[in-house]
């Protein structure tokens, strides 16, 4: 469906994006992530035809569209911001694509009236046609936007961080809606964002993008389980990143049952997930990482608990309220903090995960 090759750009010699090749099958929900400043947004634009790429293609259905104008290409192009139109309303916004396009305009009005009735269906706009972009919400102003790509039937639809504007209600209803919405439209969506909740829910494959490059890609599941790359596990903010010289000064202590030393010496890095750590009261006779409790954060279905080891090591424990009651720890009193050599994962001087 979409192929991206050997992408590259650079802005006065700056990388901005670095030799990124993906596929995007047909009928594929693909998220990206990756923080601000990773090139995610650069790629995007790239594939929409809105910059130039110095090296590499961007495949169409097996077409070569790298040097196409971005009307040609039958790319849909949501935008973070909505880029409406304030002095036309919800209908006009929505039909301005079909009406003024320059390849194939809609001269018919009943046809456009029927094309754009059956995207706002399909949004849940029923009733909001007549009003101004002024007077609608920002859920529904992303959903106008949305509908305004969706009404000219494009080949694949990009979104460019589409629910960063929304507060977080909107942003999990958006989250189950845009899936539903692909899904009945069969259109493929590649879907950026800096959200790894939100990469991890939506995707049905994911691309986790840092420094210019594609690090790693595969099924969210499990890269949230056991990424491969260490820049990954960092993304997913689900794990305490130890250096292996660090881990080892602790082997004994941190652990629960024995690990293997030669294989933490050969590690570079070490990743414990936060919901695997137990936390037990420090004692002469207790095994576990020494640290001192420093705060909680309560966020609804979880709490987190956050640590400093002995050198300066700020380590977060998470509880899912679902499986145990909140903990009655004291500030600055010292704790262990334990777990189990199974649940951590080994990563080499390239940032690779070891087997």
């Amino acid at each position: 469906m979409l192929e991206v090759k050997g992408v590259s750009k650079s802005f006065s010699g700056v990388p901005a994006v670095e030799d990124v090749s993906f596929k995007v099958e047909q009928n594929e929900y693909v998220t990206l992530l990756g923080s601000s400043g990773s090139g995610k947004s650069v790629l995007l634009r790239i594939i929409a035809g809105l910059l130039t790429p110095d090296a590499g293609v961007v495949l169409l259905n097996g077409e070569d569209v790298t040097d196409l104008p971005c009307h040609e290409r039958r790319i849909g192009f949501v935008q973070q911001k909505y880029a409406l139109f304030p002095h036309l309303n919800v209908f006009d916004n929505i039909a301005f694509g079909l009406r003024h396009r320059e390849v194939d305009p809609i001269k018919n009005e009943s046809l456009v009236k029927q094309k754009v009735s059956e995207t706002i269906a399909l949004v849940g706009l029923i009733g909001q046609e007549s009003k101004m972009t002024g007077q609608i919400s920002g859920g529904q102003k992303q959903r106008v936007s949305l509908a305004r790509t969706l009404v000219t039937e494009p080949k694949i639809c990009l979104l460019d961080e589409p629910l960063g504007a929304l507060d977080a209600n909107l942003r999990e209803r958006m989250t189950i809606e845009l899936q539903n919405i692909r899904s009945e439209l069969g259109v493929s969506f590649m879907h950026v964002t800096g959200n790894e909740f939100e990469a991890l829910a939506m995707g049905q494959n994911m691309l986790v993008m840092s420094e210019g490059r594609i690090v790693e890609q595969g099924i969210p599941q499990q890269m949230y389980a056991t990424p491969s790359d260490l820049i990954t596990a960092k993304s997913m903010h689900n794990f305490n990143i130890f250096s292996g010289d660090d881990l080892h000064k602790h082997m004994e202590a941190g652990t629960s049952d024995k690990l293997s030393a030669a294989k933490i010496k050969k590690a570079m890095h070490c990743a414990i997930p936060m919901d695997r750590i137990d936390i037990v009261a420090a004692s002469a006779k207790a095994k576990g990482l020494r640290a001192e409790f420093l705060t909680s954060e309560f966020l609804g279905n979880k709490i987190i608990y956050f640590f400093k080891t002995e050198d300066g090591h700020v380590c977060e424990v998470e509880d899912h309220m679902s499986l145990r009651e909140r903990r009655e720890l004291t500030a600055s009193t010292t704790y262990a903090l334990k777990w189990k050599s199974k649940d951590i994962l080994y990563y080499d001087e390239n940032k690779q995960l070891l087997g």
